[in-house]
C-alpha cells in the first residue's frame, strides 16, 4: 500500500482510522495551553487522527482546540479521528458510560471515533486516578473485563462512540475478550507501547491474524518522564542504526523510527509541542525504507519498556494481568 498523508486503514467494524496521530499526553511540567496549541497546529499541519485520554487531564483543551479548528473551517468533525481512552478507576461496568460521558462533556464532541480501555489492570474506584494505600501501593479493584467489554459494546449501539478497542493488553487477555461467549464487536484495535527496541512482533502477527490494528505509543522511545521511566535506559534516537539510517535517508532518527512501523502496518502515535517537530514527524510519506533497513531496525530489538506502569501489569494482587508479550 501506498502510503500518504490521507492513508488511512479500515478497521474489523468498517470505519477507518487515519496511519499517523497526534498524542496528546503531557507531563505535569507541561501548560495545559501549551497542549492545546500543540493540537491545533497538528491539525493545520494535516494530523486527522488526535490521540487523548481522560488520564492525561486534558480532554477540554484538546476538545476545544479542535472545535476551534472546526470554527475556523480548517476541517469539519468528520475529518476529525478522535480516540479516547477509559480509565482504570472506571472499568467497573456500571461506571463506563458515565465516564463516556464525562470525558464528552469535557471535549463537547456528541460521539467519540474511537474508545479504548485503557490498561486491563483495574484500580479502586474514586476521585483519585492512582488511588494508592498507606504504603503508596496501588489499589486495584476485582473487575471482570469481559463485563467491561460488553459495556463498552452498549456505548457502541448507544451511538456515543463509532469503534471500540483496547490498549496494553496482551495475547491472553485479547483472546479473553475475542472467546467470550455472546461478544458482538471485536476490538478494533491494540494501542501497546512499540519501538525498535520492543517490536512486539509476536503480538503484532496476533493481531493482524484477528483483523484488529496495533497502535504504537511511545514510537520514538519515550518522553523521560522521571516516575514514568527508568532514566538509566538507554535513548532510541541516539541508536547508531536509527542515526546512519537518517543519513542515508536525509531524514532525521525519529522519522526512519516512525517510518519502520508504518511499513510494518502499524498505526503510529508521535506526539510534540514544538511546530517545528510537529511539522518534522508528519514528513514520514515521501520516503520509503529498503527490506534491508527494515531487517536491520528488526534487530534491534531489546524488548525494553520505557513505560515503568507495566510493572503494574506485572503485579501478583492482578492475576489476570501480565506483560505484553
Amino acid at each position: 500500500m501506498e502510503l500518504c498523508k490521507d492513508t488511512s486503514v479500515k478497521m474489523n467494524d468498517g470505519h477507518r482510522i487515519p496511519v499517523v496521530g497526534f498524542g496528546t499526553y503531557a507531563p505535569d511540567t507541561v501548560p495545559k495551553s501549551k497542549c492545546e496549541e500543540a493540537v491545533k497546529v497538528a491539525i493545520e499541519v494535516g494530523y486527522r487522527h488526535i490521540d487523548g485520554a481522560y488520564f492525561y487531564e486534558n480532554e477540554e483543551e484538546v476538545g476545544r482546540a479542535i472545535r476551534e479548528k472546526i470554527a475556523d473551517g480548517t476541517v469539519k468533525r468528520e475529518d476529525i479521528f478522535y480516540t479516547g481512552k477509559l480509565w482504570s478507576t472506571f472499568n467497573a461496568p456500571e461506571m463506563v458510560q458515565s465516564a463516556l460521558k464525562k470525558s464528552l462533556k469535557s471535549l463537547q464532541f456528541d460521539y467519540i471515533d474511537l474508545y479504548i480501555i485503557h490498561t486491563p489492570l483495574s484500580l479502586k474506584p474514586g476521585d483519585d486516578l492512582c488511588p494508592v494505600d498507606e504504603n503508596g501501593k496501588l489499589i486495584f479493584d476485582n473487575v471482570d473485563l469481559c463485563a467491561t467489554w460488553e459495556a463498552m459494546e452498549a456505548c457502541k449501539d448507544a451511538g456515543l462512540v463509532k469503534s471500540i478497542g483496547v490498549s496494553n493488553f496482551n495475547r491472553r487477555q485479547l483472546e479473553m475478550i475475542l472467546n467470550k461467549p455472546g461478544l458482538k464487536y471485536k476490538p478494533v484495535c491494540n494501542q501497546v507501547e512499540c519501538h525498535p527496541y520492543l517490536n512486539q512482533r509476536k503480538l503484532l502477527e496476533f493481531c493482524k491474524s484477528k483483523n484488529i490494528v496495533l497502535v504504537a505509543f511511545s514510537a520514538l522511545g519515550s518522553h523521560r518522564e522521571e516516575r514514568w521511566v527508568d532514566q538509566s535506559t538507554p535513548l532510541l534516537l541516539e541508536d547508531p542504526v536509527l542515526n546512519a539510517l537518517a543519513k542515508k535517508y536525509s531524514r532525521s532518527p525519529a522519522l526512519v523510527a516512525l517510518r519502520y512501523q508504518l511499513q510494518r502496518g502499524v498505526v503510529v502515535l508521535a506526539k510534540s509541542f514544538t511546530r517545528k517537530r510537529i511539522e518534522d514527524n508528519f514528513k514520514v510519506f515521501d520516503f520509503q525504507l529498503t527490506e534491508e533497513d527494515m531487517k536491520a531496525i528488526d534487530s534491534l530489538n531489546q524488548n525494553l519498556r520505557y513505560d515503568l506502569c507495566q510493572q503494574f501489569l506485572d503485579h501478583p494482587e492482578c492475576p489476570s494481568i501480565c506483560q505484553t508479550k
